[in-house]
């Protein structure tokens, strides 16, 4: 009798399991029904998030929902950009102003937990740091005491700024502004001596500079900042979504597969590069996708390392190196979980 119970509990725990990849979810069924999706970003950070002259979005931190539009739709236009405060941005996926977040947001346990968000892969590594002007002669955060310091409210950056002056028992006054464009202006004006912010951002911003060769970032890095896109709690499949994209852009990449090169994998016998490219059946389709999507995705957005290299990397304005976000088989964090 008891065998027979188990039995059958595990039958119906199999066609739950069946049905479920079937099934959207009330997030996604709303994507697909508009044929679109909407993106919240930063209101704008040289390399991340910004828009051109053209009022067209680019940036890493578009690419991703550029990607995730391609693996929905294979179209990389069928997304919406949402520009918002550091404040602004948790109440508008909350309430679903937005479907998801691609802007710079730092992983953390309450934000995971009590606001109720579900963080995919860090795309991106980084940690806090200080940018002073070269003038004031400082070489170490350390030596940073008394100083004014511009850093923007509702962040982590602000909590980690207070905890490191009180650790090092040094006295700050802090120039709190909203708005990231702002900001820039005040500390570039001379409002305050020092810019705190993610180091990556800082080095955006001083590339920004009508001198960037007035300004260091000191070589502290006081926090851990895992940066990656979020959805809200409830719906498996979106969620499922958002974080298959990026790990296919991150397998395509360790497997040497970019955009340039893809067709000539057509005939290849490697059952990990079949499985990504949708040449064999059913990774698509337990995501509710075209079995193709990682294909369409490398296509038409690229690879990890093309976006980064583009956006952010030697190519670019920012002139980033990979570092921890190099992959994991160079020394890196960056990690594809396997498709199989």
């Amino acid at each position: 009798m008891v065998l027979k119970m188990v039995l059958a509990a595990a039958a119906a725990a199999a066609v739950l399991a069946g049905s479920g990849a079937a099934d959207a979810g009330a997030t996604l069924d709303a994507i697909k029904a508009r044929g679109s999706f909407k993106c919240g970003v930063g209101t704008g950070t040289p390399g991340f998030h910004y828009p051109g002259s053209d009022g067209v979005w680019r940036g890493f931190n578009v690419s991703i929902c550029r990607a995730i539009a391609v693996a929905l739709f294979n179209d990389p236009n069928k997304v919406e950009f949402v520009p918002f405060t550091a404040q602004q941005r948790f109440p508008a996926l909350q309430t679903g102003e937005v479907d998801i977040l691609s802007n710079n947001t730092t992983w953390t346990l309450t934000r995971d937990s009590q606001l109720g968000f579900n963080f995919g892969p860090t795309v991106f590594y980084d940690g806090q740091g200080f940018m002073v002007n070269k003038k004031l002669g400082v070489k170490s955060a350390k030596q940073l005491g008394g100083a004014t310091v511009c850093v923007q409210p509702g962040t982590t950056t602000e909590l980690n700024l207070t905890d490191y002056f009180r650790e090092h028992k040094l006295q700050f006054t802090s120039v709190v502004i909203e708005q990231v464009a702002e900001l820039r202006a005040a500390f570039f004006g001379g409002r305050c001596d020092v810019y705190t912010n993610d180091s990556s951002a800082l080095a955006a911003d001083r590339s920004a500079a009508t001198n960037p060769d007035d300004y260091i970032v000191l070589p502290e890095r006081i926090s851990k900042e895992p940066l990656g896109p979020l959805v809200r709690h409830g719906d498996d499949q979106w969620f499922d979504v958002m974080k298959w994209t990026v790990y296919a852009m991150i397998e395509a990449e360790e497997f040497g597969i970019k955009k340039t090169n893809l067709d000539s994998f057509a005939n290849t016998n490697v059952p990990q590069i079949k499985r990504l490219l949708g040449m064999e059946p059913g990774m698509g389709k337990a995501l509710g996708l075209d079995d193709k999507f990682a294909y369409n995705i490398i296509k038409t957005i690229g690879n990890y390392g093309d976006i980064f290299e583009t956006n952010l990397g030697a190519g670019s304005a920012i002139k980033l190196e990979r570092g921890m976000n190099d992959l994991w088989t160079r020394g890196g964090m960056q990690y594809a979980i396997p498709f199989r």
